[in-house]
Order: structure tokens, then C-alpha cells, then sequence
């Protein structure tokens, strides 16, 4: 080969990395806004208290809320916010690892809870970090785990109960 071919070969292999790269780098990206766009509906689902949408957010056998399976997991929600006035879950600083199939996020969150019933008039606040693991499976990215490092709490933890139907 010639000095010019070389070089032309050289080129159309670099050409081909630098397409490869954009390539994997949009489908970072693409991810990256699915496991968010999963993350903010799974907050505001559980503000609506939407359990189907909590439901459908985590993997069958996933982990969360300290239990295991779904099942366990959409009832210990309900255990907490059942019997609670409206919330607001915050979430920030949200940052999100994708490797392949499995991702990784750590927001920091602030929640807000307001007492109903005999709890009327009190609230319980707490702020920590939301560890999420995600696996990309049929229909999209569903969370495997979620665990809640809560750093502060203010108010009365008895804000958190179940409503009527779940006690």
C-alpha cells in the first residue's frame, strides 16, 4: 500500500470509531432520560398514591422499602401513606449510571408528608438519598432495587399510617 492509502484506511477507521462512539454515546443519553422520565413518574405516582403505576414501576421480585417482591413492596408503601394526608417528593441532583442493561441513580430527595385525620394539623418531613438499581427489560427500565437513606426528619413519624382499607 501507498503512503496515501494508508492513510486513507487510517482515516475510515477513525471516521468508523468516532460513528461508533456517537452512536453508543445517544444511546447513553436515550437511557439516561428513560430511567429519569421512570424516576419522576414513580415520585408523582406516589404523591397521587397511583399504586398501579408504583406496581408497574419495579421488577417482580424486586427489593425496596425494606421487603421483597412487589407485592410486599406496593403494600409497606400503602402502610405509609395510605392514612397520610398529600405529599411531595423532591427530587435533585440526580445522577445516573447506565451499563448496558442495568443502571444505577442517586437522587437526593426531600419529602413532605401532611397529616390527616387525628394527625390533622401535624406533618413529618424527611430528606436523604434515593439509591435506585434499574434493569432494562421487555417494555423498558424497571427498578430491582430502591433503598432510602433518610439523614433528616422533622415532625411526628405518626403522620406515616395506613388509610382505612389497609389497616
Amino acid at each position: 500500500m501507498s503512503g496515501l492509502e494508508d492513510r486513507l484506511v487510517l482515516l475510515e477507521r477513525r471516521v468508523q470509531d468516532l460513528e461508533h462512539g456517537v452512536l453508543a454515546a445517544e444511546a447513553a443519553s436515550r437511557d439516561r432520560v428513560a430511567v429519569l422520565d421512570r424516576l419522576h413518574r414513580l415520585q408523582a405516582a406516589l404523591d397521587a398514591r397511583d399504586w398501579d403505576t408504583v406496581r408497574n414501576t419495579f421488577t417482580a421480585d424486586g427489593t425496596g422499602y425494606s421487603r421483597t417482591g412487589i407485592d410486599a413492596i406496593v403494600a409497606q408503601i400503602q402502610a405509609h401513606l395510605g392514612g397520610c394526608g398529600p405529599t411531595q417528593h423532591l427530587l435533585g441532583n440526580t445522577r445516573v449510571t447506565i451499563e448496558g442493561d442495568r443502571a444505577w441513580s442517586l437522587s437526593s430527595a426531600r419529602v413532605y408528608h401532611v397529616g390527616a385525620g387525628a394527625m390533622r394539623g401535624r406533618f413529618f418531613e424527611c430528606m436523604g438519598e434515593y439509591d435506585d438499581r434499574w434493569v432494562r427489560i421487555e417494555g423498558g427500565w424497571r427498578l430491582s432495587h430502591r433503598e432510602f437513606d433518610m439523614r433528616i426528619s422533622l415532625g411526628d413519624f405518626g403522620v406515616l399510617r395506613p388509610g382505612p382499607r389497609d389497616r
